[in-house]
């Protein structure tokens, strides 16, 4: 689903590339953890494979088709669920999605059918009209999550959809994430819970420095780490201990 060949980035101020020439396959229905320390590469990478930014060299394929040549079709397959909110507070949460969807080109009454459907399943129906910037921060993640979804996309970028809220939400997001997984979309996750990565991805990549340091099932990795239990292990021995403050 997704390929990228000797993908770089540089920043123009930076000293060191964030990517460097990194050559990743994720294939069609993966659960992918995208795991490494702050500063890795992880956001990077995501903002190019979506579009926001562009690399500094190399290429990249989703569903066989090249951003350079094809860039409008692959925005229409991707969904991304940012790692900060990406809502207007003033507006209410139906009038955020609608808003979102509408981008999309989504209309009619089956879209409004989608967007109360989606509501009900994540427990938020009942604060379908109220403004966002009264919600927490797990109901924000949860319409962020939706903003991301009503399109069907075929492929979801997920950058830490989780940090900040409480168990249930967690729970709810996570169990949604799932389904739609069993249902055929192609996730893509970063995140610094590593014991909820173990459990949630089919397949994990850690980065660091931009490189890629190695690559397996969650089970696989642990096994090839001499004396690893969990993931969290597997992640210190391979990117060290040394703290990753950067500004």
């Amino acid at each position: 689903m997704i390929q990228t060949d000797q993908l770089s980035k540089k920043y123009k101020e930076a000293e060191q590339y964030s990517l460097l020439e990194l050559d990743l396959n994720i294939h069609t229905g993966e659960i992918f953890g995208l795991l490494g320390p702050n500063g890795a590469g992880k956001t990077t990478l995501i903002s190019i494979l979506s579009g926001l930014i562009k690399p500094t060299s190399g290429s990249f394929k989703i569903d066989g088709l090249d951003y350079a040549s094809h860039k409008k079709e692959l925005k229409q397959l991707i969904g991304i669920v940012p790692q900060e909110y990406a809502l207007y507070p003033s507006l209410t949460a139906y009038e955020n999605l609608y808003y979102f969807g509408s981008m999309f080109g989504l209309k009619g009454p089956s879209f409004k059918t989608s967007i109360q459907e989606h509501l009900e399943i994540l427990g938020l129906q009942k604060f379908a009209h109220k403004k966002i910037k009264g919600f927490s921060g797990g109901m924000k993640r949860r319409i962020n999550l939706i903003a991301s979804i009503l399109h069907n996309p075929k492929v979801l970028f997920l950058d830490e959809p989780t940090v900040g809220v409480d168990v249930q939400s967690k729970s709810v997001i996570i169990e949604y994430l799932k389904e739609l997984n069993a249902r055929g979309t192609t996730i893509i996750y970063t995140s610094h819970h590593l014991n909820e990565a173990e459990t949630f991805c089919t397949q994990v990549g850690i980065i660091d420095h931009g490189k890629l340091l190695c690559l397996g099932t969650p089970k696989e990795l642990i096994q090839n780490e001499q004396g690893a239990e969990h993931l969290e292990e597997v992640f210190l021995a391979q990117t060290g201990k040394a703290l990753r403050d950067y500004a």
